[in-house]
C-alpha cells in the first residue's frame, strides 16, 4: 500500500508542501505476516497483535466536578479538554475541583498516559484519545473518561494515542458502543480491543515520525483556516460599506448623525423595517410534527446562518402540519426568513425550489416589493445600521429573545429601488467571488485532515516504514 500525493490544488495561494509530504510514495517493510484480524489483514512480521489491556492499565475515572469543603483542591481534565486537543498540555485550562486523597493517588496524570473518551452522543465519534504530554501536578483525570497508563519498558503512549486515533481500532469502539440516545463503552469493551503492537523502540521512533508530521499538516490548516476567517471578514467590510455609503463614490452625502457611521449618500433614506413590510409573521410558539418522509421544509433557526438556508439536520413535516403552520402565511418567493433568538438576527430569502413553512423562533418578513429589494434586504441585516441595532437589542446572546417590536425596529438605509438592485448584483457577484475562494479553501482543509488520518493510519499500522525517517 503507498499513501497517494496530494491534490495539486492543496499547492495553491503559496502552499508549498515539502516533497515528504505531498509527492511521496511512502516505503514498506520488507516482510510482512497475516495478522489475524479482519480488519488490518497483515503486519510487519516482528510486530504483534495484542489486547489493550495487555498494553495498559485501564481505569475508568469517577471524580466529579463539585468542590467539598472536606476535600483537596485539584484540577480536573475533562472530555471537552481531550476531544479538542491531541496532546494535554499546561496550556489547557482546566478545572477547579476537590478530590479525595485516594483519587488523588489514583487518577493523577503521568507524562505518556494516555485519555480517551468513553462515551458520546454519536457511535462514530467515541473513544477520541489524547497523550498527556507534561508533567502536570495536581490534575486528575476527570468524569466521562478512560485513563490508559502503558506498560513501562512495553509501550508507547504517545505510539498508543495515535493507535486508539486510526482506522480500524477505532471502528472496533464504535462497533462496541451501546446506547440509543447516548453511547458508551464498557472498561471491558477497551480493555478487550485490539491494538497492532511494534517492539517499543519502534513505537516511540513512529510517534516521533508523525508528530513532526502531523505538525506540518496542521501547519497549513491553520493557514487555510486564517484565509478563511479573512476572507469573511473582507467580504462582511465590503458589504457593509455598499449597504451604508454605496457603489458610486460620487456621490453627494450627508450626515449620518451616526459617529461611527459617518456620512451616507443624500438621496438614501433611513427607515424601520416595518415600514418596508406588508406584514411581518410571527410563528406558533410551539413545534409542528417532524415526519422523516414529510414532503415539507421546516425552516428552523439551525438551518438559517450567514444569510443562506442551510440543508444540514432539515426537518420535514407532513400536509396536515403544512397546512397548520401556514395558516398566518406561507413564505413565498421574496420573502424574507429571520431569527428571533437562538441566535437572534440570521436571515435568508426564502427558497424558490419547494414549499417551505417556518419553525419556532422564525419571523417572515413578507416584503414590500415596490420599496426594497429582497436581496437588499438580507444584505443589510448583515451589515451597518440593521447589523449594530440586532447586536444592541439581542444582546449579542445566542438564547437572547428579540421581540416583534424590536424586530420591527430594525433600522435601514434605503436608496431608490434600481440602486438596490444595483448594489445586490455587485454583492451577489461578489459573494460568489469569496464564496469560490472559502471553497477552495475548505476543500484544502478536508483533503489535508484526510491525508493526516491516513498517514497515522497507515504508520500505525504497519503499512509504511517510517523508521529510517526518523533517523534522518
Amino acid at each position: 500500500m503507498s499513501i497517494s500525493p496530494l491534490p495539486t490544488a492543496l499547492v495553491q495561494q503559496g502552499d508549498v508542501l515539502k516533497d515528504d509530504i505531498a509527492a511521496r510514495t511512502w516505503k514498506r517493510y520488507p516482510e510482512y505476516r497475516e495478522s489475524g484480524v479482519e480488519w488490518l489483514e497483515s503486519i510487519p512480521s516482528h510486530w504483534r497483535i495484542q489486547k489493550l489491556k495487555y498494553a495498559a492499565r485501564v481505569q475508568f475515572s469517577n471524580v466529579d466536578k463539585k468542590s467539598e469543603d472536606d476535600e483537596q483542591p485539584v484540577r480536573l481534565c475533562n472530555y471537552v479538554d481531550v476531544y479538542y486537543h491531541d496532546r494535554i498540555t499546561s496550556d489547557i485550562e482546566f478545572m477547579e475541583a476537590t478530590a479525595l486523597p485516594r483519587e488523588i493517588a489514583k487518577f493523577q496524570l503521568w507524562p505518556g498516559d494516555v485519555l480517551v473518551t468513553k462515551d458520546s452522543e454519536d457511535p462514530n465519534d467515541i473513544c477520541v484519545p489524547a497523550v498527556v504530554a507534561e508533567e502536570l501536578p495536581h490534575v486528575l483525570c476527570g468524569y466521562h473518561l478512560a485513563q490508559l497508563r502503558p506498560v513501562p519498558d512495553d509501550s508507547s503512549g504517545p505510539y498508543m494515542s495515535y493507535a486508539l486515533a486510526s482506522t480500524g481500532v477505532r471502528d472496533q469502539f464504535r462497533m462496541r458502543a451501546n446506547g440509543i440516545t447516548r453511547f458508551g463503552l464498557s472498561q471491558d469493551d477497551i480493555c478487550s480491543s485490539l491494538i497492532p503492537m511494534p517492539p517499543l523502540p519502534e513505537q516511540q521512533s513512529i510517534a516521533a515520525f508523525l508528530d513532526r508530521k502531523t505538525r506540518q499538516i496542521d501547519a497549513l490548516i491553520a493557514k487555510k483556516q486564517r484565509l478563511i476567517t479573512l476572507l469573511e471578514e473582507k467580504r462582511t467590510a465590503l458589504i457593509s460599506h455598499a449597504v451604508t455609503k454605496g457603489l458610486n463614490p460620487s456621490a453627494p452625502m450627508k450626515p449620518s448623525d451616526i459617529e461611527w457611521l459617518g456620512d451616507v449618500p443624500r438621496h438614501w433614506e433611513a427607515k424601520r423595517i416595518k415600514h418596508l413590510l406588508h406584514e411581518m409573521i410571527d410563528t406558533e410558539h410551539k413545534t409542528v410534527e417532524f415526519y422523516p418522509d414529510g414532503g415539507y421544509l421546516v425552516v428552523r433557526t439551525t438551518n438559517v446562518r450567514n444569510g443562506r438556508l442551510i440543508m444540514d439536520g432539515a426537518k420535514f413535516t407532513d400536509d396536515d402540519g403544512f397546512r397548520e403552520w401556514t395558516r398566518r402565511g406561507q413564505p413565498q418567493k421574496g420573502d424574507i426568513l429571520f431569527t428571533r433568538e437562538a441566535p437572534a438576527g440570521e436571515a435568508c430569502l426564502v427558497p424558490t425550489n419547494r414549499p417551505v413553512c417556518i419553525g419556532q423562533r422564525m419571523v417572515l418578513f413578507r416584503v414590500r416589493r415596490d420599496v426594497l429589494d429582497d436581496r437588499f434586504g438580507v444584505y443589510s441585516i448583515y451589515s451597518g445600521v440593521a447589523d449594530e441595532f440586532i447586536k444592541s437589542a439581542s444582546q449579542g446572546s445566542t438564547v437572547a429573545h428579540f421581540n416583534m417590536a424590536d424586530i420591527g425596529s430594525i433600522p435601514m438605509l434605503v436608496p431608490p429601488l434600481p440602486e438596490q438592485r444595483r448594489i445586490s448584483d455587485y454583492l451577489d457577484a461578489l459573494s460568489a467571488n469569496f464564496d469560490a475562494l472559502m471553497s477552495t479553501a475548505e476543500t484544502a482543509i478536508t483533503r489535508l485532515t484526510e491525508y493526516r488520518h491516513a498517514l497515522i493510519s497507515a504508520a500505525v499500522t504497519g503499512k509504511i516504514d517510517v523508521r529510517k525517517e526518523v533517523e534522518a
